[in-house]
């Protein structure tokens, strides 16, 4: 087999298709988000302003949280030496999870090296190592779920999205004596909705079901101290695992789960991805207590990022735009198609120097490419208005659908 000409192939594949990913190569400046220089291919660099990060609150530049990533740097050097077990567990590791605990009201949480990992690790690790479990997963779950699902070998059952009435019939086709495991997320990202937790909560409490939340697009972002859309509901208490990130709300990077001691104990003790991985630099994990320390305190962030994207929804309503229906500050623009999504995006980087990232299969079911934008409290009116500028100009240039 000619393995070089295979692999080109499968790139021409996704080029022709329209969904080959090109990476933006970008500056972020310290103090100016959402500004950034990105690098172009000709060797040129140009200043734009950046509408798609998942930094949501703008935290990747906090003064207090840079401070402490220095501090740890200048104490303990840039790396943590190991893994946990192995020599790599330093003081600021046991200071993260204590404080994940704390913002999540439960007795414990676990860190690991992002989202992804967390969630393929807990849930592989519950699913292989529970007698018998079934776990019964959302249909529009991440992948990092999906895929921790299927290495776990468990049973499954999918129901569809935020569909009670289906979790309902797929809890009642499981045997009553057998473990049970609802996954679910709190935001869905790409569309922007919300699972009704607490109805959730009230079916795998009727059939004795465990339940696994992902928060990832919620922590910080929600609730009065930023547990997220459970604290927001009050129903964090009613969770058996809370899954999260550092690296959105947080602006740093890594991953969690929040529970009971013995639940985060045994996927310390059996999950691969933890016990395997080395631990995150300590100036990570000081920079992201200090931000969770900050979100906590400082709500009026949270009530900014809801206002800047109402006000980006309706503008872009008002403006004709087809802004897809989304009750969380995930503002997804649809275009439908994958060619045009990517010509769109290009244009409004090349000729507006506005950065959003094409949103295609597999990321989103064919058809319903989109441009999503993510606007932050430190996104101003005039960013608002150039924006809608902008928009107009290329929708109207590529011919790209209004709203209906």
């Amino acid at each position: 087999m000619d393995y070089e000409n295979f692999f080109s192939n499968k790139i021409k594949d996704l080029k022709a298709e329209g969904r080959y990913r090109v990476f933006a190569d970008l500056d972020r400046h310290a103090g100016a988000f959402p500004r950034a220089r990105v690098h172009l291919q000709n060797g040129s660099t140009k200043e734009i302003t950046v509408w798609c990060s998942n930094d949501y609150m703008g935290m990747g530049q906090n003064p207090e949280a840079i401070d402490a990533a220095h501090d740890a740097i200048a104490r303990r050097g840039v790396g943590a030496g190991g893994t946990r077990n192995i020599s790599g567990t330093c003081h600021n590791h046991v200071l993260l999870e204590e404080e994940l605990a704390d913002l999540h009201r439960t007795e414990a949480a676990l860190l690991f090296g992002s989202g992804w990992i967390a969630n393929m690790t807990t849930l592989s690790t519950l699913g292989a190592l529970i007698p018998g479990c079934v776990i019964i997963s959302d249909s529009e779950n991440h992948n990092s779920m999906i895929e921790g699902i299927r290495h776990s070998r468990a049973d499954k059952k999918i129901f569809a999205h935020n569909d009670l009435d289906d979790l309902e019939r797929k809890l009642r086709e499981t045997p009553k004596d057998a473990p049970k495991l609802v996954a679910f997320e709190s935001v869905y990202s790409m569309d922007g909705d919300i699972a009704p937790i607490k109805e959730i909560c009230d079916l795998a409490d009727q059939y004795g079901a465990m339940t696994f939340l992902d928060e990832v697009h919620a922590v910080g972002l929600y609730g009065n101290r930023g547990g997220g859309v459970a604290e927001r509901d009050g129903q964090m208490h009613r969770l058996t695992i809370i899954q999260g990130t550092l690296a959105k709300a947080f602006g740093v990077v890594g991953g969690y789960i929040a529970g009971s001691k013995a639940m985060t104990d045994f996927i310390r003790s059996y999950g691969a991805g933890f016990i395997f991985s080395s631990s995150m630099p300590p100036a990570v994990a000081a920079a992201a207590q200090a931000n969770i320390r900050y979100l906590k305190a400082h709500n009026e962030l949270r009530e900014r990022h809801q206002e800047r994207a109402a006000t980006l929804k309706r503008r872009m309503r008002e403006a004709g735009f087809p802004v897809m229906d989304s009750v969380s500050h995930i503002v997804p623009v649809l275009v439908g198609d994958p060619v045009l999504c990517k010509q769109a995006s290009d244009d409004l980087m090349n000729r507006h120097d506005i950065y959003v990232q094409p949103i295609n299969y597999p990321t989103v079911a064919r058809g319903t490419e989109r441009l999503r934008f993510t606007p932050t409290p430190l996104h101003g009116d005039q960013d608002m208005d150039y924006l809608i500028d902008a928009l107009k100009e290329v929708w109207t240039r590529l011919g790209l659908k209004a709203a209906a």
